[in-house]
């Protein structure tokens, strides 16, 4: 392909034009059919994550919601499906934050009609956070309607191709975090104590 005609971002993840990665294909000795099909992959990955992260910022903008607004919204709706109770407690969980923190996100929702806070039916120091009727219209014409597009996609795969991706998938979601900062100051350490162990080399003698 011309340079005209490149696919700059599928270049990106191409793993033979990075350094470390194309060392690893030169060692591995795939075909360059089979390293072009696992490009293809990984370049539809990105451009599936660049995808969603548009539709979740349009659904955003349509309710006039920050990222964890519509995170607390959507668990709620979920969480009480069918009659849950759903707490502050839980929703701080759920988000990774305090309860100060979630307690300041509830009070901005329930100020701008997104949910209400119901006394706990069995619990009478708690309060069930319900989201409103309006809301709830709402984050299913936006978040719901792109959800049930995402489903139809994934309905109209072979359930060989779903077990595939769900491998897939999975088998990068269990990937575990490399602290990268971490492992360069270990590495380091361990050069410094090397260095440190080494015999001390001895002139050469002088030549007669």
């Amino acid at each position: 392909m011309s340079e005209v005609g490149r696919d700059v971002d599928r270049d990106l993840m191409d793993p033979r034009r990075l350094d470390a990665s194309a060392r690893l294909v030169r060692e591995q000795g795939p075909s360059d059919a089979e390293v072009d099909e696992i490009t293809d992959l990984f370049h539809a990955l990105r451009r599936w994550h660049r995808t969603s992260a548009a539709h979740s910022e349009a659904s955003r903008r349509y309710m006039r919601l920050g990222e964890n607004d519509m995170r607390a919204i959507r668990y709620v709706m979920s969480a009480g499906h069918d009659g849950g109770i759903v707490t502050s407690s839980m929703i701080a969980e759920h988000l990774g934050i305090t309860g100060p923190s979630v307690t300041k996100l509830l009070d901005r929702l329930e100020h701008g009609g997104h949910i209400r806070r119901e006394r706990h039916p069995r619990d009478r120091r708690a309060l069930s956070i319900v989201v409103t009727d309006e809301t709830r219209a709402q984050a299913t014409a936006s978040v719901g309607a792109d959800h049930a597009r995402r489903y139809a996609i994934a309905a109209a795969l072979s359930p060989e191709e779903r077990r595939a991706a769900t491998k897939f998938l999975s088998l990068l979601a269990d990937l575990p975090v490399v602290e990268h900062l971490a492992a360069e100051s270990e590495a380091s350490a361990r050069r410094a104590n090397a260095t440190r162990g080494a015999p001390t080399p001895r002139p050469a003698p002088a030549r007669p």
